[in-house]
Parts: structure tokens; C-alpha cells; sequence
């Protein structure tokens, strides 16, 4: 497998990623299948092998979108290390081939490969980060301008090039969910989507985004 090097597994030697995807049993997962449920209080890790994932949380009832996490991420280290409830609902976004680690096994390997114990740590901070980064946006930029720069962002993880230049988002992402990522109303989405289209920056159909100028679109995102 090849993973993305800022991914947790694609950050670890050959060796020993492959040492800890053969610690874990693996299961494949049809689209739509949960692999982790906010509440409960199971304390395994799930390494995402191949195939994405959203993981999303419920505020007042509602689904809100958190992320997505992309091949060669590990979820559900926070619950494992903590043995705290899950605090979010991980969903597969297609196909996923996962591999289910027990917490006593994963705490044993991070033991044995300190390495692997700062890419978690880089991981959740690095989630952080993210989140930290879509509440600055709100503060700084209109919506259509935020909806770009979180476009550009899921783009650069999780992208597929179209033969015609562009890049197509390579997981399904609803109005509605795309709205929760950047603290906006659906309607407000509506026309945000409507105004790049008719800047001739990307396209949509159901569940369906591409991105048709990339170098474009990171002017207006300012993603250098």
C-alpha cells in the first residue's frame, strides 16, 4: 500500500507499518456502514487501510460534518488512550478496508516504537489544527471564499485528476454536510457553490464536486 507520507501509516517505515497492520484484523466495509459510534465505550483503533471516512458529531440533535479522515489515518486513538467514550461517529465513505486493533495491543506498539507514539500525537494535533483553522476562516472570510479554502484542503487529500485537468473530490459530501464543516447555513451553501460555478471553478452533480481550476482556486482560497 501506498499511503500519503502525512498520514499515520505513510509516516512509518515499511516495516513496522506492515508489523502493525498484521497485529489488526481487517474487515471491509460497505459504504454507509459505521465503524466507530459516538457514546459508546469500546476501546479499540481502527488503522483505515484503503477507502475514506467522515467522522462527524451530534450537536442538539443534529449531525454535524468534523472531517474526513483519508487511507493510512488511524481513528479512534483518542477513546483507546483515554478510555473515555467515543466523542465522535465514524461513517465509511465507500468501500473501506479497516484493520481493528484492541487498545492493549495498540499501547504495546506505540510502547515498542516511540515513533509511531509522536505520529499520534501529531495526528490529533494536527486535527486540532484544522478545527482551529475553520473557525478563523469564519471570522476572516465570506462564505464562498470559505467554502474554497475547505474545497482546496479536501482536494489536496483525497483528490482524483479528471482528464481534463481538474480534480474531482474523491468522497461524497452533501450540502448539508459541506455547510456544518464551515459553520454556515444550507443556503448559504447554495449560493456559495453558485458562485464558484459561475466562476467557472468547479462542478457539481450529486454528491459530486470537481474542482476544474486548481491554480485558480488557491488564488481565491489565498492557498499559497
Amino acid at each position: 500500500m501506498n499511503w500519503a507520507p502525512s498520514t499515520f501509516l505513510g509516516s512509518l517505515s515499511p516495516a513496522t507499518a506492515t508489523e502493525l497492520i498484521n497485529l489488526s484484523v481487517q474487515r471491509m466495509l460497505a459504504p454507509g456502514r459505521v465503524l466507530l459510534r459516538e457514546g459508546d465505550t469500546d476501546t479499540h483503533v481502527e488503522l483505515l487501510i484503503s477507502g475514506f471516512v467522515k467522522v462527524t458529531t451530534s450537536v442538539d440533535g443534529f449531525e454535524t460534518l468534523l472531517g474526513i479522515r483519508v487511507p493510512g489515518e488511524v481513528v479512534g486513538e483518542v477513546g483507546a488512550l483515554t478510555g473515555q467514550p467515543r466523542t465522535a461517529t465514524v461513517t465509511a465513505c465507500g468501500r473501506v478496508l479497516a484493520g481493528v486493533i484492541a487498545r492493549a495491543e495498540f499501547e504495546d506498539f506505540l510502547r515498542r516504537h516511540p515513533e509511531a507514539a509522536l505520529r499520534v500525537t501529531a495526528s490529533v494535533v494536527g486535527q486540532l489544527s484544522w478545527a482551529n483553522r475553520r473557525r478563523t476562516d469564519f471570522a476572516v472570510y465570506p462564505a464562498h471564499v470559505r467554502l474554497a479554502r475547505l474545497l482546496v484542503e479536501i482536494a489536496e487529500v483525497c483528490g482524483r485528476p479528471t482528464p481534463a485537468g481538474g480534480v474531482e473530490i474523491g468522497v461524497p459530501l452533501s450540502q448539508p454536510e459541506l455547510a456544518t464543516m464551515i459553520a454556515i447555513a444550507q443556503a448559504t451553501v447554495q449560493k456559495a457553490i453558485q458562485e464558484l460555478r459561475a466562476q467557472g471553478l468547479i462542478s457539481t452533480g450529486y454528491r459530486r464536486l470537481t474542482i476544474l481550476d486548481m491554480p485558480a482556486m488557491r488564488t481565491l482560497a489565498e492557498i499559497t
